[in-house]
């Protein structure tokens, strides 16, 4: 949804984002519809293309 949301904030088009990151507008739409898994790389494209940041943070379990 958040990617959906930022694409058109951005005014591009499914295709669009697509071409800015090389993949298909397909796959822009599983993307958002979350109907595919998405690697982290592509996910960092994504962002960037549409001037976001993504952070990510890793919590430990602590070892008793």
């Amino acid at each position: 949804e958040e990617i959906k949301a930022l694409r058109i904030e951005n005014q591009l088009t499914q295709d669009e984002l697509g071409e800015l990151i090389g993949v298909q507008r397909a796959q822009i739409s599983k993307i958002e519809n979350g109907k595919t898994n998405i690697t982290i790389g592509t996910l960092l494209k994504v962002f960037d293309a549409l001037k976001a940041r993504i952070n990510f943070s890793i919590e430990r379990e602590l070892q008793t």
